[in-house]
């Protein structure tokens, strides 16, 4: 009997991580039923953050509210408020299925972040003095333009932001601008073909020049700016800190500690790629395992790395499910039957080992 932790991130928009952890755990255990398998859901700031950090804070609140989503059509979103500490979502405003339809040049150029903004209002509203937004899955490119409108403007924003804590959860360590900015690496994911994303650099060129105008701190180059469409810089030029958002769910779900108990470590997200071993959740969790000697097994969507890449990040093994579905399109239809049964594969093999 083995004690197998089971820490996954959300599968893009097919399951969010609590979903994925509990569909792990019924694959692995249709294999090995005695083994002790111990769910911990996590995130880096993305989709899923607020719903991972409200089942570890049992006093925080969750209050919803209808904000403008990233088009013309309102959403409701939900955000948590734990003593004088408040936690945003970016996704639940402006994330990618909040389109409702495909990523577009449109889309990607149109979409914006009033959204959140409004959601940091609720919260000042609501008294806290703490604010920490994750990052993460958006669909806009607007560097925080939206956000910093929802506030009432940069002035108006400053103001109100003046006696807060500001964090900005996020591992994404891109700039706002040039070959690793928002637009060029982030862009071609939201729909933005080579014309929209040259166009996109320039309105976010024009925008970090308002921004350092107007708040006197100079972002466009600063690590993490570009993250969630440049969300990250108006966060930044208001003040903000970034902290590692897969660490702030990490201590909350006292990971560290799962970790060394563990005979085996499973991890997943949507896509297995080389973003993944530069701040996002397995990669975190892989570097957390690897520094108690604990095997890492990772269960992606799809696997975009070779074994010498990936095993160098301390993970053992990475397993797709598209390919194990026989296709992307079934994978994606069948998240859920798909995922359970790689996991019951894996499990068996495991036991072989």
């Amino acid at each position: 009997m083995s004690q197998i932790l089971v820490a996954p991130d959300s599968f893009g928009d097919t399951l969010t991580a609590t979903e994925a952890a509990g569909v792990i755990a019924d694959g692995w255990h249709r294999t090995r039923p005695d083994d002790v398998v111990v769910l911990s859901p996590q995130s880096d700031g993305g989709p899923g953050f607020v719903d991972v950090l409200a089942a570890q804070l049992p006093a925080a609140r969750r209050h919803a509210l209808r904000v403008r989503g990233p088009l013309e059509e309102d959403v409701d979103a939900v955000w948590l408020l734990d003593a004088a500490t408040a936690y945003i979502e970016c996704a639940q405003a402006c994330g990618l299925p909040l389109l409702r339809q495909a990523p577009s040049v449109d889309t990607a150029w149109r979409a914006h972040s009033t959204g959140v903004g409004q959601l940091i209002s609720a919260a000042l509203e609501s008294g806290a003095t703490r604010v920490v937004v994750g990052l993460g899955g958006s669909s806009c490119t607007d560097g925080g333009a939206g956000l910093i409108a929802g506030l009432g403007g940069i002035e108006q924003a400053q103001r109100r932001l003046a006696t807060t804590e500001l964090v900005v959860a996020s591992d994404v360590e891109h700039p706002l601008l040039g070959p690793r900015g928002a637009a060029v690496v982030f862009g071609p994911q939201k729909g933005a073909d080579p014309d929209t994303v040259q166009r996109l650099e320039a309105r976010l060129t024009d925008w970090a020049t308002a921004l350092e105008a107007g708040t006197g701190r100079g972002v466009r180059d600063v690590a993490g700016a570009g993250a969630a469409g440049g969300i990250g810089a108006a966060l930044l030029a208001l003040g903000g800190r970034r902290e590692s958002g897969a660490r702030i769910v990490a201590e909350h779900t006292g990971l560290e500690a799962a970790i060394s108990r563990a005979d085996l470590v499973i991890t997943g997200e949507g896509k297995f790629d080389d973003q993944t071993l530069h701040g996002k959740v397995a990669g975190a969790v892989a570097a957390r395992a690897a520094a108690s000697g604990t095997p890492v097994l990772v269960l992606a969507g799809q696997v975009a790395l070779a074994a010498g890449e990936y095993e160098r990040a301390g993970i053992a093994r990475a397993e797709s499910i598209s390919q194990f579905a026989g296709s992307v399109r079934r994978a994606m239809e069948d998240a859920a039957g798909q995922l359970a049964g790689l996991a019951a594969r894996v499990a068996r093999e495991w036991a072989q080992l």
